[in-house]
């Protein structure tokens, strides 16, 4: 956390630092196609280990972004999309009105 004491900053700035990745990323597409094992991700990934696929997941949990539930000795990851939205609705649709706002004044000039 960034110690600021507000916890939405602090869920946002978690996200963040787990969309940074390109792994996470893809990761994250794969989740979004349909819930993953955790062996199924590290298939996915053939040029990571699997203790660097564990690494990154625990990063995307923190982040709130994936949750997982275990099955026998599987555990069922899936997408959790609500942080995703919290950051659309929060940063991305703002700044996307902006510019279309902007477009629209540089067509009128």
């Amino acid at each position: 956390m960034t110690g600021s004491g507000d916890k939405d900053t602090d869920d946002d700035d978690l996200v963040f630092k787990a969309l940074a990745s390109p792994t996470r990323r893809r990761m994250l597409d794969a989740l979004k196609a349909s819930p993953q094992t955790t062996g199924s991700l590290c298939a996915l990934l053939p040029e990571l280990d699997r203790t660097t696929v564990l690494q990154h997941l625990r990063v995307l949990k923190r982040a709130g972004l994936v949750t997982g539930r275990k099955v026998g000795r599987e555990r069922h990851l899936s997408l959790a999309p609500l942080p995703i939205k919290r950051i659309h609705d929060r940063w991305i649709s703002g700044y996307m009105r902006a510019a279309v706002d902007l477009l629209e004044q540089l067509d009128a000039e």
